[in-house]
């Protein structure tokens, strides 16, 4: 009889022969769970459910309702996507398929070479059912980073290729499904047979791979209405191709020529023009007398707000900043969220009905007070900062409800000009690993709160879900209520970001939850050259999170 080994899951023991994978036990268990198990987790890593026990441990299984599990399912399907998608195209036109970036639940995808037609797609999700019924498994092997890119090569996979190029890894792990091969920043499913549930769909030059979202894992839901958004998005992918530098491997490409303070020079006055060209808006309608900026969080809206104030006056206008935080409700009348807590970011924490009735009075051309939120006793205090609209004067105000209907919804619709800003990367890691906006901006706000609050990494991570949580309730349902969407992301930052991100992720203890994060996020930072900040503006939005903005940011 061979070894046997103690398996703890939860509160129950079992005991196994060596050797069995974690992906059997979880077969016993898949019952107690309401969604597909789809990771394991050991010791605080994250582990395939491929892989066997050797010896006694206490485990707990993911299922693809939780942040990681949902990540595993995404790369699955991308991967069988890939694999039906080479088999069913013209191999001889087919150049590449793009992952391009993420829209509603799905990721929007190109192919180069070849027309996307209704009738390609339906072929290729036929075929991926097919592979899905037939509980395939995703195999990963380990070759030495010279075979890797041979094997990115035939597949005509030139970024890949030329990403590891700047890899110090000696060996690379290979995920093969049904002879396709592919490299992917991340862990995969066990089998096909848990990706039962996507839809590819035609969209504009491209199409979307739908899938679930994570709070609803076997749900497809509706195709998304962002035209504004994907136009947004295609823009910032179409000038980072324009530059040659749409993947890590590329910037990397720049940095190591000694081509990254002319990038970086390029990136600035891009994205200075189109802070211009928004003050022009405005400024072509003088009854536009409320600019209404609204955003998720580390979207750089305080230095945005500064610099479009700026531009405004070179149109003789007159922007005066007013912020939306201090109308907050006394502490007291605050609302809780479902777990007790006061809810700041839900429009109900706001005094809705005395903001608008100050901006209705200022338009009406009424001297008003306005309040200032004092957060220590929290409590609305006034200290005489009175405000009257001129002729030219305009409120430049940033809050998270900007978007919201309901909020200032007594004002003339034509007195309003509204911006949604985010950080909507331009890169992707490479052809078929896209990067997430949402890590770009939490590695933001890591490295800003690390160094203006003393906020420890591992509490920015901690906290992030419930700031997740809030932007998805008040800020991306209105975000295509926007005059005007405004991409903050600038190509050159995570170099730049990334020396600050890696110091304070190494300080993550590794017996604490918010561990499997860090080692994510430092696996993802490790793709990109880092590169010192003494070439960029002191009014760039990178300075405000790493420091040396000539804003009070």
């Amino acid at each position: 009889m061979g070894k046997r080994v103690k398996v703890t899951v939860g509160t129950d023991t079992r005991e196994y022969d060596e050797g069995i994978t974690y992906g059997e036990i979880a077969r016993e268990y898949q019952k107690e769970y309401q969604y597909d198990i789809i990771l394991a987790q050991k010791a605080g890593k994250l582990v395939e459910l491929r892989k066997t026990v050797h010896k006694d441990c206490t485990v707990a299984f993911l299922t693809t309702a939780t942040r990681s599990g949902h990540k595993t399912y995404e790369r699955g399907a991308i991967l069988l996507m890939l694999k039906a998608f080479y088999a069913i195209a013209d191999s001889e036109k087919l150049q590449n398929v793009f992952i391009k970036h993420s829209l509603g639940d799905g990721v929007y995808c190109e192919a180069d070479g070849i027309e996307v037609t209704e009738e390609l797609l339906s072929c290729v999700e036929q075929y991926m059912k097919e592979l899905v019924g037939k509980n395939l498994p995703f195999e990963k092997r380990s070759v030495d980073t010279s075979e890797a890119l041979k094997i990115f090569e035939h597949y005509k996979m030139y970024d890949k290729k030329r990403l590891f190029e700047y890899r110090r890894v000696s060996k690379v792990n290979i995920y093969a499904l049904d002879g396709f091969e592919d490299y992917f920043y991340g862990y995969m499913p066990e089998t096909t047979g848990v990706l039962k549930y996507f839809a590819l769909i035609k969209y504009d030059r491209g199409f979307l791979l739908q899938i679930p979202n994570q709070k609803t894992p076997d749900v497809i839901a509706k195709l998304p209405n962002r035209p504004k958004l994907f136009a947004a998005l295609q823009e910032a992918t179409e000038w980072g191709r324009l530059v040659d530098v749409d993947t890590a491997g590329a910037l990397n490409d720049v940095i190591a020529h000694g081509g990254a303070q002319e990038l970086i020079q390029v990136q600035e006055a891009l994205q200075e023009k189109k802070i211009a060209e928004i003050a022009g808006q405005i400024a072509e309608d003088r009854s536009k007398k409320f600019v209404l900026i609204a955003g998720p969080s580390s979207s750089g809206k305080t230095s945005f707000s500064h610099r479009l104030s700026i531009q405004l006056r070179t149109y003789g206008l007159k922007p005066q900043p007013i912020a939306m935080d201090n109308y907050f409700k006394d502490r007291k009348d605050t609302p809780l969220d479902e777990n007790g807590k006061y809810d700041f970011e839900c429009l109900e924490a706001i005094d809705v009905d005395q903001f608008e009735h100050d901006m209705l009075a200022l338009l009406e051309g009424k001297r008003i007070e306005l309040p200032s939120f004092n957060f220590v006793i929290g409590e609305r205090e006034y200290r005489g900062d009175f405000r009257q609209l001129g002729p030219d004067d305009i409120l430049v105000i940033e809050g998270i409800h900007g978007l919201n209907e309901k909020f200032l919804h007594t004002l003339p619709d034509e007195s309003k000009f509204r911006i949604y800003i985010s950080a909507l990367t331009q890169l992707n890691i490479d052809e078929h690993n896209r990067i997430s906006t949402t890590d770009g901006r939490l590695i933001r706000r890591m490295v800003r709160d690390a160094r203006t609050r003393g906020t420890t990494a591992e509490k920015t991570i901690a906290m992030w879900p419930s700031v997740r949580r809030g932007e998805d309730r008040h800020i991306f349902p209105f975000q295509e209520k926007a005059d005007v969407i405004f991409n903050s992301a600038l190509i050159y930052e995570l170099a730049v970001l990334k020396p600050y991100a890696e110091a304070i992720l190494f300080g993550i203890p590794k017996d604490v939850p918010e561990y499997v994060e860090a080692k994510r996020l430092l696996k993802f930072l490790d793709y990109f050259i880092g590169i010192g900040c003494e070439g960029i503006p002191n009014n760039s939005l990178v300075r405000e999170f790493v420091g040396g903005s000539i804003f009070n940011v």
